[in-house]
């Protein structure tokens, strides 16, 4: 049988009101009354009615997620940070890896009060009702007025390059997704470009199609880099798993990482360090940008002032064994 908190009242021996106060952590309730009801409450097992409390407050602490996958390992690396940096809040969760009409309407279901949307595409086509949501994507290529947070692609790609000019590499290539209706993927490829031009390398531009975000896509990849008079002495991969293609090709060609050619990849995740040799890389760490996803979310629901509309955060570039000298500079 449910108890109510009619029933804590009797047992405790004071009101109803007093008790809906005492549950409520009010400071109206006296530190003695507020003890005894909530002993009362744990030992007749009372749990709250959360769709009458929502009902009340108009509110349901629930944010919504909606992703385009977790197969990729980075997605779902992101994913699981996003989950842990909400529970430093009062709100949960809920992931859709659903078409954006088929995530809406569960969010619907769910009275969500807020969602978090994967800004992939060029355009953002969802159609909201009015809840406040956050996009992570590019800022400037997607045709939204919502707030943006903006990974910062370009400056990734910025640093790969430098670390690698710094350490005495020229001809150095890019392999990754050109997919022009991936805003995230298309800025990777402008942002190698210009750091390219701007360290005067213009000559030495080599970008090569993956035709996909997976391992075997960089597999692939590298027979047309092998395939070449001359091979480049550093290659940068547009994402994790595209990079750990790369390597494993490499290495099966008997091609040694770095003291041949050294790799940097794009995407900051822990899982850098253990790849078959530790991988250079560079991009926001996966932490942080969590972090802002959650807040910014969180700050869109709660604030009455407009918030900023556009977050671009600030890469790293952390060293690990995959980059090194050029074979001419050992």
């Amino acid at each position: 049988m449910t108890v109510t908190i009619k029933d804590i009242a009797r047992i405790a021996g004071v009101s109803y009101s007093t008790v809906s106060k005492a549950l409520n952590n009010s400071p109206l309730v006296k530190e003695v009354t507020k003890r005894k009801i909530l002993k009362v409450a744990e030992e007749m097992g009372y749990e709250p009615n959360l769709a009458a409390k929502q009902l009340v407050r108009k509110k349901t602490d629930v944010i919504g997620l909606m992703w385009p996958t977790i197969e990729r390992i980075v997605l779902a690396t992101l994913v699981t940070n996003i989950s842990k940096a909400f529970e430093a809040t009062p709100y949960s969760m809920i992931l859709s890896v659903d078409s954006p009409e088929t995530a809406m309407d569960t969010f619907k279901k769910f009275q969500v009060d807020g969602m978090i949307v994967f800004g992939e595409s060029n355009k953002i086509s969802v159609t909201t009702d009015n809840i406040p949501f956050v996009i992570y994507g590019v800022s400037g290529k997607n045709e939204t007025t919502s707030p943006i947070i903006d990974a910062n692609h370009e400056a990734s790609m910025q640093k790969a390059v430098k670390h690698l000019f710094e350490l005495g590499h020229r001809h150095i290539a890019y392999i990754g997704h050109l997919d022009t209706e991936d805003a995230l993927q298309s800025e990777k490829v402008e942002g190698y470009e210009k750091a390219m031009k701007h360290f005067g390398l213009n000559e030495y531009i080599q970008i090569i199609n993956s035709n996909g975000l997976n391992w075997f896509d960089g597999y692939t990849a590298i027979d047309e880099v092998l395939g070449q008079e001359k091979l480049p002495t550093a290659i940068i991969g547009g994402s994790y798993d595209i990079s750990g293609g790369i390597l494993r090709a490499l290495q099966e060609k008997g091609v040694r990482i770095p003291a041949d050619i050294s790799i940097v990849s794009y995407d900051n995740i822990p899982q850098m360090a253990t790849m078959e040799v530790p991988m250079t890389c560079t991009g926001v760490p996966v932490d942080i940008l969590a972090e802002e996803i959650v807040h910014t979310i969180i700050e869109r629901i709660e604030s009455d002032e407009e918030i900023e509309s556009v977050k671009k955060l600030s890469p790293t570039l952390t060293e690990r064994e995959s980059s090194g000298p050029p074979p001419n500079k050992r």
